[in-house]
């Protein structure tokens, strides 16, 4: 493992970095070369991927309205948003550390809601048919199909959303918290256009029997799927998620556990999906209760601890790593404890906002997010997961916190010394070594 390189200032017997004063390159990015294949083109898969989802998402709303009838479709649409932003808040809480794109949290969510659901209601209807036909007994068919059936559907096309951001965009999935809220925003995504379906057919169930009130099948639906357990469905597939999270933190060599950790969350995503489906169908109110209290809580609690810990981790992460960096010179001595606190970095924003406007504070969140993701770069290569294009990564993260620099470091100054958070620089060492940006 290098130690990074001294900052340009600190060599002025040598040649300026490459990106230094280059107004060009401003917004540069560093891309490998790849091959010029027109399935490469950004436009186009863009393009391809959103045609795909948006056509998911048409056919899957109407067949869940068909099944539900115009007035349980708009019904079912309504209440059937109300946990959503919640979810979905609570989750990007959790990824505050180093944000991820939120291009990448909308395709989770749409193909949750659109292309897995879309699977899921096709694939358990046809299973459910071809089960009554073979048994010649419809009611057994409902409970295996929701028993068996519909938790291994459901849950493999959910995990295909976490699947895809961690094999194509691999840069931005670096860790357990990633794969938890990549997860829970396709599950959210997918208990949303669910809930429209099993609320709308309440709603119609309740306007052919003249039902209403407290009493009514919609009153039920929305207790037990809104009221009760919205989590529901981003309980199951966070199991996949972390699977997914923690191969990410494995080392490349590591191919065994690389592929048999996402494997064993999903099975797990599975089996506690096949638990609660089976307790409602085959235990009985009083055992869907019982499991509910002493599994799916505890379990919830279990994981919503593990991943606060895992945030926790990260900070812990960023307070290791940086330091070696503001003793070559790259960072002033007090903001790797400024970066390292979730209060010191929204003072910093605060502070940048105040004195210089808008414009300043976006600087100061960009210069967080990437100092975060140099810390978890230059931590997995200490772990031995080296990216590839690690020096060349390790270049761009550099380039774009040295443009913020001048806006960024005086705001995480002032930020760690209000916050009480002040870092002591450890004894001088001579950072020699490998200096890729010089020309």
């Amino acid at each position: 493992m290098s130690q990074p390189p001294p900052p340009p200032r600190s060599a002025p017997q040598q040649a300026q970095p490459v990106f230094d004063a280059l107004p060009e390159r401003s917004r540069w990015r560093y891309k490998p070369r790849r091959a010029s294949l027109l399935w490469r083109n950004r436009a186009i898969r863009i393009g391809v991927l959103i045609t795909l989802l948006a056509l998911c998402g048409l056919v899957i709303l109407a067949l869940v309205r068909e099944q539900t009838g115009t007035r349980g479709f708009l019904v079912g649409l309504g209440l059937a948003t109300l946990p959503v932003p919640l979810l979905l808040a609570a989750f990007r809480w959790l990824d505050r550390v180093e944000p991820g794109p939120w291009r990448h949290l909308a395709f989770a969510f749409a193909w949750g809601a659109f292309a897995a659901a879309l699977v899921a209601l096709t694939a358990n209807t046809f299973a459910a048919r071809w089960i009554a036909t073979a048994t010649a007994d419809p009611s057994s068919a409902d409970t295996l199909g929701a028993t068996v059936v519909a938790p291994v559907v459901e849950e493999s096309a959910k995990a295909a959303a976490v699947f895809l951001l961690f094999f194509f965009r691999r840069r931005d999935f670096t860790g357990l918290v990633d794969g938890v809220v990549i997860a829970g925003f396709t599950a959210t995504g997918f208990a949303f256009t669910e809930n429209i379906l099993y609320l709308g057919r309440a709603f119609d169930d309740d306007q052919s029997t003249g039902s209403d009130g407290f009493e009514s099948m919609t009153a039920a639906t929305f207790f037990v799927r809104i009221v009760m357990s919205p989590f529901a469905h981003p309980l199951f597939t966070v199991l996949t998620g972390i699977g997914f999270g923690l191969a990410a933190l494995a080392a490349r060599r590591r191919k065994f556990r690389r592929t048999a950790l996402p494997l064993l969350g999903l099975v797990l995503s599975m089996g506690m999906h096949a638990l609660w489906n089976g307790s409602a169908s085959m235990l009985g109110p009083y055992g869907f209760y019982a499991v509910y209290a002493l599994v799916m809580v505890p379990v919830f609690g279990l994981l919503t601890w593990l991943t606060i810990w895992s945030r926790q981790r990260e900070l812990r992460t960023v307070s290791s790593a940086l330091p070696a960096y503001a003793a070559a010179g790259w960072l002033a001595s007090a903001e790797p404890s400024a970066l390292a606190s979730m209060r010191a970095r929204t003072a910093a924003r605060d502070f940048a906002r105040r004195t210089q406007g808008p414009a300043a504070a976006h600087a100061v969140a960009e210069y967080q997010r990437f100092a975060t993701s140099l810390a978890f770069l230059r931590h997995r290569a200490q772990r031995g997961a080296v990216d590839p294009d690690f020096v060349a990564r390790e270049q761009e993260l550099l380039h774009h916190m040295w443009r913020r620099k001048e806006v960024a470091s005086p705001a995480l100054t002032y930020a760690a010394r209000s916050t009480g958070a002040v870092w002591v620089p450890p004894p001088y060492r001579d950072y020699e070594g490998y200096n890729p940006y010089r020309v």
